[in-house]
């Protein structure tokens, strides 16, 4: 990944957070079959190995599994918060009009060794951890033992695991941190009149000086 110094985010914590708030991750390989993406919910264990260990499931049906099997590379891409930014709302834009369109954004990517386990013990457990981690916040929580144990052991059956011990990982905080702060600040108050942008709002005022990190 293009990696600017001023837009790096190395701290492990703030790069796992990323993760787990956004854990429908872009699964990439490069296999004998060529090329292959798809989008996958993944379960992030951060005490399990030095930088953390990703598990998730893909469909028996889906080739991309016997690719990682094969020994394909492996690429995981996490999307957090993301904004266009018109360069209506830089002072810059005033002062000598020299400015651009961009779009802020916050990315984690992530490479590792990964191993495909055909086990059902292992993959009810990840199933559970994932459900655990996008359930629990809800008053009513679904579990997966909700559910009749002759239906989730025929579901079982249709996937396979893959564990992808995180061997390399980068983090990618690209929020106008390279703008004056009069920029930074025009950035902050006009996304700030639009909806849904919080958590954008929120990273280019603590990554542009404007408030406390």
């Amino acid at each position: 990944m293009y990696q600017p110094p001023h837009f790096r985010e190395e701290d492990l914590g703030v790069q796992h957070a990323l993760i787990r708030a956004h854990p429908l991750g872009l699964l990439i390989t490069a296999g004998a079959t060529g090329l292959m993406a798809n989008s996958v919910p993944f379960h992030l264990d951060a005490a399990a190995s030095e930088k953390g260990i990703l598990r998730l499931h893909l469909a028996k049906a889906n080739p991309q599994w016997r690719d990682i099997e094969a020994g394909a590379d492996v690429l995981a891409v996490f999307q957090g918060a993301d904004a266009y930014i018109t360069p209506s709302w830089y002072q810059t834009k005033q002062e000598t009009g020299k400015v651009v369109p961009t779009w802020n954004y916050a990315i984690v990517q992530v490479r590792g060794k990964a191993r495909v386990i055909d086990d059902a013990a292992w993959l009810l457990a990840q199933i559970n951890a994932i459900t655990t981690q996008q359930e629990g916040p809800r008053d009513r929580p679904w579990a997966v033992g909700d559910a009749p144990d002759d239906f989730i052991r025929a579901q079982l059956k249709g996937i396979i695991g893959v564990e992808i011990e995180i061997a390399a990982i980068e983090g990618k905080w690209k929020v106008s941190q390279n703008r004056p702060v009069a920029d930074r600040e025009g950035v902050a108050a006009g996304l700030g009149e639009g909806a849904g942008q919080a958590d954008m709002v929120d990273l280019v005022r603590r990554y542009g000086g404007l408030t406390e990190k």
